[in-house]
């Protein structure tokens, strides 16, 4: 069994362990950083469809806080330490300049996520970090108020300081099944379960099943709980082929979470969210005029979101799309147009933690000094990333948080 001494060692390979080891180290730390893939950073790799969403160009540290919800008062030590200026600074130094998208969102240079990764991996290197992989802890030991050890398959491995980052239970396929969860329960800490929080929405209609694949870059969505509205959102939607998913869906699944929680949630989208009812109608009445002779079939293509026509056309059985314009009769027409302006939806659920791009769980802050990432139950260990009860958007924010949490845990250690 081993008895190497270290200053430090990190347990998961991901973007805050590496950031944290990378830290640790370029202080003179003699760091083991031990992950249990073939690899590290296997969610990393996958991370912004494989582009990697580096974090989000919000310079007000207020704004931009203000997406973590609850945790906000907690994250503006860590952030004042290493926020987003910080992040771009640090990737450059890498050689890996960032470009900013829309929304803000800020993806390395090359667009590829692979390249993070590598350079993560290159700077570990350099700064000696011993990289054991393949290496799954299966126990975190302590006495006395500290952790003394890890045990893996390799043997017991020992250390000054501790610092976990193994991630929470989104993506299971890429080794986060709530390790860390368990031992932190078992150190003693008050550990919330996990929800998936960006994360698809399942639904009951078929006809949005039907349109699995297509893509609509501008619709609005309204929520509503018990038939009375509660929220609506604008941006981009994915038909799947169990319901919605894209930007605009992912960062309202911890909002309709919360609703279902309360009775039966359903929405409508909109496609036409910048155009009123009555401009809408006249947009129908006019290619009407222009296409009286068609079939409106042939007609209702032109009017929908490319794509649609056929899934669109289920809602409204009580139409024959065979007859020919012309003999569209006002009340049809506005029934068209009521549609057009709120296709119904009825919301099962969310997807689980394997569809998820991020869950919520972890400690609970009160247990954490986050000026340092300070575990308050155990002196020696620190706690980064997905392993905090933090909820947050994607765009870049769940990113950011890794890069800060692990930054700050690795200069306090």
């Amino acid at each position: 069994m081993s008895r190497d001494k270290f200053d430090v060692i990190v347990v998961g390979g991901g973007a805050s362990g590496m950031m944290a080891a990378i830290q640790a180290s370029s202080r003179g730390k003699k760091v083991l950083l031990l992950e249990k893939n073939q690899r590290l950073g296997e969610k990393l790799r996958i991370s912004g469809g494989g582009r990697c969403n580096i974090t989000n160009e919000e310079y007000d540290v207020r704004a931009f806080l203000s997406h973590y919800k609850q945790a906000e008062d907690f994250l503006y030590s860590p952030f004042s330490q290493f926020g987003i200026v910080n992040t771009f600074v640090f990737f450059e130094s890498l050689g890996l300049p960032l470009i900013v998208q829309a929304r803000n969102r800020a993806f390395p240079d090359t667009q590829k996520a692979i390249d993070v990764c590598n350079a993560l991996i290159a700077c570990l290197k350099k700064n000696s970090v011993t990289i054991k992989t393949n290496c799954d802890v299966k126990k975190v030991n302590h006495a006395g108020g500290k952790v003394i050890s890890v045990e893996t398959p390799q043997g017991l491995f020992f250390a000054e300081s501790f610092i976990l980052s193994t991630g929470g239970v989104s993506h299971p396929e890429t080794g986060s099944t709530g390790d860390g969860f368990r031992w932190l329960k078992n150190l003693g800490h008050i550990v919330k379960d996990p929800t998936p929080t960006i994360v698809p929405l399942a639904v009951e209609e078929e006809w949005v099943k039907s349109l699995a694949g297509v893509s609509l870059s501008f619709m609005k969505i309204t929520f509503y709980l018990e038939g009375k509205r509660q929220f609506s959102k604008t941006g981009k939607v994915l038909f799947t082929h169990f319901g919605l998913s894209g930007p605009l869906i992912l960062n309202s699944a911890g909002d309709v979470s919360e609703l279902l929680q309360n009775g039966i949630v359903t929405a409508t989208i909109d496609a036409y969210p910048d155009t009123n009812l009555a401009d809408c109608d006249k947009k129908v009445v006019n290619l009407f005029n222009s296409m009286k002779n068609n079939e409106l079939k042939t007609a209702f293509k032109e009017l929908v979101p490319a794509g649609t026509a056929r899934g669109i056309q289920a809602i409204l059985p009580e139409i024959d799309f065979s007859k020919k314009v012309h003999s569209i009769t006002r009340d049809e027409r506005r029934k068209i147009v009521n549609t057009l302006k709120a296709l119904p939806i009825t919301i099962t659920g969310l997807m689980g933690n394997d569809r998820a791009v991020a869950a919520d769980g972890g400690v609970i802050l009160t247990e954490v000094d986050t000026k340092t990432m300070r575990s308050k139950i155990l002196s020696n260990l620190y706690l980064t990333g997905d392993l905090l009860h933090i909820n947050r958007p994607s765009g870049g924010y769940s990113l950011q948080l890794c890069w800060t949490t692990g930054f700050v845990a690795g200069n306090s250690v």
